[in-house]
């Protein structure tokens, strides 16, 4: 075998926030913080922070793969510990705040956290958990010295900007492995204790590579990105790092995500690209289209974390000429897995045609493998009206739980995502459901999601929930769980009848249950579990 005579060089975190330093020094980082002020520096000042950060780390002892956690918002102090605990070596712990106390406390001593740094609206969550926690030898909040909350109860904290102040901010970088550990992520564990997908650099490098491909998220440095997505959870899809990689303006929100405040961020910094789950652009478009709104600069958004509804799609793109473009894939999967982004020949299409390849999760990246299985195991093929488990594989995507928890989670090398999809002739695949979520009635599978995107659809409703409930007779049959809009009103016939000619009479829910809210998980995904345990009973009783 003749190998080819090029260097190897290992594929870095540390290298992403150098290059942008070096290439894009004069870069615009924009942080709304959470004093309520705006932050703004460079990437060179961001650069020369994380260097502090990693020099701060050293100066703690902690050793190389030891993890440091943090509880906080999109902020550029949460960047700054991205690369200064990956870039030194160490394991950057990004935990979701929204789980319960008592997961995070199972999630930190699980991860064996040494340090964690936390922002001060996460302090009394820090307070109910810090007794629990006793590897973590370290809490730090996310402040300048003289805004460190007193009589906190949590011994020795101490403020982040003191933390640093006095460390050189020459570093350096340290020559790793390219396959050590980076970042960690846990699940949310809606069944059992979560699990957590641990991260390379060689992964998360290769990641950001596929995502800024024309075809994918299509970042350059011309563009503003304002990532809505948490940093909290799978790296905020990655745009920490894809930002760098081609140097273009960063816009962090901090905690405020409602409609008005995204909207005013996004008008503000001109941001091009905002990426996030459907429920905020849901409040966006709501506060846009009530207002009568429009956006100077916003011609794109990728909606990931749950099916974006068509309606919402449609209000984007022919309202407000905001390109939309759904994302798909999992925090096993780093989480990239797919973009909808059209090809050649859908740009002659008619405006409803295009708008319905658009509603597919789109095109697998490059380094993405998928494919579609029935219950024994064999492939489905790709024609767009086969439905099967979908399976993945590729360099960014777990092959193990950490600390080998749950198990393998392979089948024959490819990873079950839980997700039952089609995929058809030119490679777009859709979901079609959750396979806990699929609804069986009567031998036939009733798709939730093509029950919730019509319900979705109607003026009145904000958000829709399709389950299905026991029947004597068809095993199961679907009811929708609907939150209305503010001020608005629907009866419960009225909706059913909106039903009527959009999918098959056998299809149609039973019934329609309404709530003031419904409940969402700690990724903004609605929890289904929790509507089939409130409103299980049999749909002849509850009709």
């Amino acid at each position: 075998m003749l190998k080819g005579l090029m260097q190897d060089q290992p594929l870095l975190i540390s290298q992403l926030i150098e290059f942008a330093e070096r290439h894009n020094g004069d870069g615009e980082i924009v942080s709304r913080r959470v004093e309520g002020d705006v932050h703004r520096y460079t990437w060179a000042a961001c650069a020369a922070r994380s260097r502090r950060v990693a020099n701060a780390l050293d100066g703690e002892g902690l050793q190389v793969s030891d993890r440091v956690a943090t509880l906080a918002w999109n902020g550029y102090r949460h960047l700054e510990l991205y690369y200064g605990v990956s870039g030194s070596g160490r394991v950057l712990h990004t935990i979701n705040p929204r789980l319960h106390p008592d997961q995070i406390a199972w999630i930190v001593n699980h991860a064996e956290d040494q340090v964690l740094l936390f922002d001060t609206t996460f302090l009394p969550l820090v307070q109910a958990v810090h007794a629990r926690c006793g590897m973590v030898r370290k809490w730090i909040a996310l402040c300048d010295a003289d805004k460190l909350p007193a009589d906190t109860g949590i011994p020795n904290l101490e403020s982040y900007e003191a933390w640093i102040a006095d460390q050189k901010e020459s570093y350096a970088w340290p020559t790793l492995d390219e396959r050590t550990a980076s970042s960690l992520c846990y699940t949310s564990g809606t069944t059992g204790n979560p699990k957590g997908a641990l991260y390379s650099h060689r992964s998360t490098i290769l990641h950001a590579y596929g995502s800024v491909l024309p075809d994918m998220m299509g970042l350059s440095a011309f563009d503003s990105v304002l990532p809505v997505v948490p940093m909290f959870h799978v790296n905020a899809w990655g745009i920490p790092y894809s930002a760098a990689l081609v140097g273009c303006k960063l816009v962090l929100p901090g905690p405020a995500l409602d409609g008005k405040s995204v909207y005013e961020l996004i008008e503000s910094e001109s941001v091009t690209l905002a990426a996030g789950v459907p429920t905020v652009w849901q409040m966006l478009l709501a506060h846009v289209q009530s207002n009568g709104l429009r956006f100077s600069s916003l011609r794109r958004t990728v909606v990931g974390g749950a099916a974006c509804p068509p309606a919402v799609l449609r209000g984007f793109e022919q309202d407000l000429d905001v390109r939309v473009q759904h994302g798909w894939g999992m925090t096993e999967m780093s989480p990239l897995g797919t973009v909808c982004t059209l090809k050649p020949k859908h740009r002659a299409l008619p405006l409803d045609e295009r708008l319905r390849v658009l509603e597919k999760q789109g095109r697998a990246v490059y380094g993405v493998e998928m494919k579609i299985v029935d219950e024994r195991g064999a492939e489905l093929p790709w024609d767009g009206r086969a439905s099967g488990d979908l399976l993945v594989r590729g360099p960014w995507i777990v092959s193990g739980y950490f600390k080998g928890e749950g198990g393998d989670p392979l089948v024959d090398g490819w990873f079950c995502t839980g997700d039952v999809a089609t995929i058809d002739p030119d490679g777009f695949m859709q979901i079609t459901d959750r396979s806990k979520d699929v609804i069986k009635s009567g031998g036939e599978w009733i798709s939730s999601i093509e029950i919730e995107n019509i319900a979705m659809s109607h003026p009145a409703v904000a958000m829709a929930a399709c389950i299905g409930v026991k029947h004597p007779k068809w095993d199961e049959r679907p009811i929708v769980v609907v939150q209305k809009k503010n001020g608005a009103d629907v009866a419960r016939e009225e909706l059913l009848a909106y039903f009527e000619g959009k999918i098959a009479k056998w299809q149609i829910p039973d019934d329609v249950v309404f709530v003031d809210a419904i409940p969402l998980g700690a990724t903004g995904k609605m929890l289904k579990a929790r509507l089939r345990e409130q409103f299980g009973a049999p749909a002849s009783a509850a009709a």
